[in-house]
C-alpha cells in the first residue's frame, strides 16, 4: 500500500517540476537553467523540513512516502540537471556550467539544512 503514497505525490510532483521550470526559464533570457535550478532548491527546501518534521515525530510515515519519495523525488531531476551543464559546458559556457554544478550543490545542501532546522525549531 505504500507504493500508492510514492505514486499519488509522484503525480503531483512530476507536473509541478515541468510547469515550474517552464515558467521560471521563460521569465530569464539566459543560458543559466534557473527552472531546474529552482526545482531542486525547492524540493530539498521541502525535503529538509519533512525530514525535520518526521524526526520530531510531527509527520506521519504515509506523508513521508508522499511528500518525500513521491512528490520530491519527482519535483528535483538530477538528470535534467546533469544534462544542461553538459549543454552549457559544450556551447561554450565553462564558467556557467561550473556555477550550476556549485551553485547546486551549496544551494540544495544549504536548503535542506535550513528546512530540517526550520521543521526542528516549530516541531520541538
Amino acid at each position: 500500500m505504500n507504493w500508492l503514497w510514492v505514486i499519488a505525490g509522484a503525480g503531483v510532483g512530476a507536473p509541478l517540476r515541468y510547469l515550474t521550470d517552464r515558467a521560471v526559464q521563460a521569465r530569464h533570457g539566459s543560458d543559466f537553467p534557473w527552472g531546474t535550478f529552482a526545482v531542486n532548491a525547492a524540493a530539498c527546501l521541502l525535503l529538509g523540513a519533512l525530514t525535520g518534521a518526521v524526526l520530531a515525530g510531527a509527520a506521519p510515515r504515509s506523508l513521508s512516502l508522499f511528500l518525500g519519495t513521491g512528490l520530491c523525488g519527482a519535483l528535483s531531476t538530477y538528470s535534467t540537471f546533469s544534462y544542461e551543464t553538459l549543454r552549457l559546458a559544450e556551447r561554450g559556457e565553462p564558467f556557467l556550467a561550473a556555477a550550476n554544478v556549485l551553485g547546486s550543490v551549496l544551494v540544495g545542501l544549504g536548503a535542506v539544512h535550513l528546512g530540517s532546522q526550520v521543521a526542528g525549531q516549530l516541531f520541538a
